[in-house]
């Protein structure tokens, strides 16, 4: 296997052997091929689209299995073997529909009948460097920035459209881009570049589209004061990221008893008016996703993946963890639809949480529109010289003992300083009471990962009000990474031409030398460094 789409990836390099996400050389190289797959659909849908054949579904079914390919979402072979049988049959149903006639390899790829035949069509197609550095070590390192960037968009469309969202921009640019990184051979460094910035671009309208199906769905979030102990009662867990499962779990569960707790991203939930509406929306439980295996296992109810990141589960409670849409792993239960009866029945069965458990209140809910909202009394306060700087820091959470720089950071941020923060990468000191500066909070939690939407707004917003650029605001974005949204939304920044950011714990390793030097040079990206040096170096 070759896999070095994530921060975790093996000596820096790639993992080679297996993943330490624990995915397998199986699923590894039947992710490759499922990608292969897709890219194949996809030329054969905007074939289909100049002939005035358009297909909703097939839309949707390649962002779904576009983001089971993400990490930490499915580890299942055999759904994966799904996904390539079914991006078959819907791309040779394109070609019947719209008389298509083409000899392009990825649209007439045929997949093997059986497993230890697929994965060897797998190995033939992994995407290595040997593979995606035909035109070069820095046209290849492009092109997989690209490909893991795609990923992170089909992650966020297809939340998006579960809610009956869609931007049909994103989607055709989506799918170009996919055919261009397996069929465009041009060695020409600007044209990808250019390519990249544009998958930031699009990224930027999936995350406008996410924003706006929440926001409609369920109400712009508001400062919500969340519980991190327990209730006495019967439990269930909810990870991962959709509100939407969210939701139907809320709905199915009313009058019957049980209590239900966020886990790692889904802490947002708790901001939006029509989840909290509900009274058994309890609390949160747990931190980051690099923690469940000990903070599920001592869960005494089942618990609902509804996207990633799932780490291997344990055989003490991998028959409490039921799975959703592209989340998978061999032997664990998958839920087909939003009917959560299953899961309900097995929290009436259980005991739950045996008494009451007090737990320290912490705020969440400080999306753009809760921020906006005071933004006079912020112009204000910075104007008098009691704000002096804003801090963005957040992204993603991983194990690496390096990553307790981000806590450092925050805690030794200056009194008159506010820290915003979004994602997962929170948890390193989402309990942290920073006090406040006259009534404004000095941590502010955005949101979700997708909810750098909300930040690009605020800046935007603030940039306009003091009659400067987003780069000459006293804003200093402390970013943390380790999977392909990070990677999106990185690029998103750079398209909308943001400066001076720096990024940790390490920098990706599908990153060439020259690329990484281009992008230092243009755009001042830094690795983060100490935490002291870090704040002298931006604040003086």
């Amino acid at each position: 296997m070759f896999c070095n789409q994530c921060e975790q990836t093996a000596k820096g390099f790639a993992c080679t052997v297996r993943g330490v996400c624990g995915k397998t050389h199986e699923t590894d190289v039947l992710q490759d091929l499922l990608i292969y797959t897709c890219a194949g659909l996809a030329e054969v849908a905007l074939l289909a689209e100049e002939k005035g054949v358009k297909k909703p579904e097939v839309d949707f079914f390649l962002m779904e299995a576009m983001f089971s390919t993400l990490t930490n979402v499915d580890f299942d072979p055999e759904r994966i073997r799904d996904y390539i049988e079914k991006a078959v049959e819907l791309r040779e149903s394109l070609k019947k529909e719209a008389n298509i006639q083409t000899d392009s390899p990825i649209s007439n790829f045929k997949p093997a009948k059986s497993m230890e035949e697929l994965i060897k069509q797998g190995e033939e197609r992994e995407i290595e460097p040997t593979v995606f550095r035909e035109e070069g070590e820095d046209v290849g390192s492009l092109k997989l920035t690209i490909l893991y960037s795609l990923k992170g968009i089909a992650a966020y469309a297809y939340h998006a459209e579960k809610l009956g969202v869609r931007n049909e921009e994103v989607y055709k640019g989506f799918k170009e881009l996919l055919v261009n990184i397996f069929k465009d051979k041009t060695s020409d460094l600007k044209t990808w570049v250019d390519r990249a910035l544009e998958t930031g671009r699009l990224n930027l309208l999936t995350m406008e589209a996410l924003d706006r199906a929440n926001t409609s769905a369920f109400g712009h979030p508001q400062p919500t004061k969340v519980s991190l102990g327990a209730k006495k009662g019967k439990a269930i867990l909810v990870s991962g990221h959709d509100l939407k499962d969210l939701y139907e779990l809320l709905k199915q569960t009313e009058g019957k008893g049980i209590y239900v707790y966020t886990h790692g991203e889904m802490l947002p939930a708790h901001g939006y008016p029509e989840l909290k509406k509900f009274p058994h929306l309890a609390g949160h439980y747990g931190t980051a996703w690099q923690n469940q295996q000990k903070e599920f296992e001592a869960f005494p109810g089942p618990i609902v993946m509804t996207t990633n990141c799932l780490m291997p589960p344990k055989d003490s409670y991998k028959d409490r963890v039921f799975t959703l849409g592209p989340v998978g792993y061999p032997g664990v239960k998958h839920l087909l639809s939003e009917d959560f009866t299953p899961v309900i029945e097995m929290a009436l069965a259980m005991e739950g949480f045996k008494e009451d458990i007090p737990g320290k209140e912490i705020m969440t809910g400080f999306a753009r529109n809760a921020v906006l909202s005071v933004a006079d009394k912020i112009i204000d306060l910075v104007k008098a010289g009691k704000i002096r700087h804003f801090f963005l820091v957040g992204g993603c959470d991983g194990a690496k003992p390096v990553r307790n720089y981000y806590t450092e950071f925050v805690e030794k941020v200056p009194e008159d300083c506010l820290v915003l923060t979004l994602a997962c990468g929170k948890f390193r000191f989402f309990d942290k009471d920073l006090g406040a500066i006259e009534g404004i909070p000095r941590l502010l939690d955005i949101g979700q990962c997708n909810d750098a939407y909300s930040a690009i707004q605020v800046a935007l917003a603030l940039s306009q009000a003091f009659g400067v650029s987003v780069n000459e605001l006293p804003l200093s974005l402390i970013l943390s990474w380790y999977e392909q949204k990070a990677v999106a939304i990185l690029l998103t920044l750079l398209y909308l031409g943001l400066k001076n950011m720096r990024l940790g714990p390490s920098m990706p390793a599908f990153l060439s030398k020259n690329v990484a030097n281009f992008i230092a040079q243009n755009y001042n990206l830094k690795p983060i460094t100490t935490p002291d040096e870090d704040l002298r170096s931006i604040l003086g």
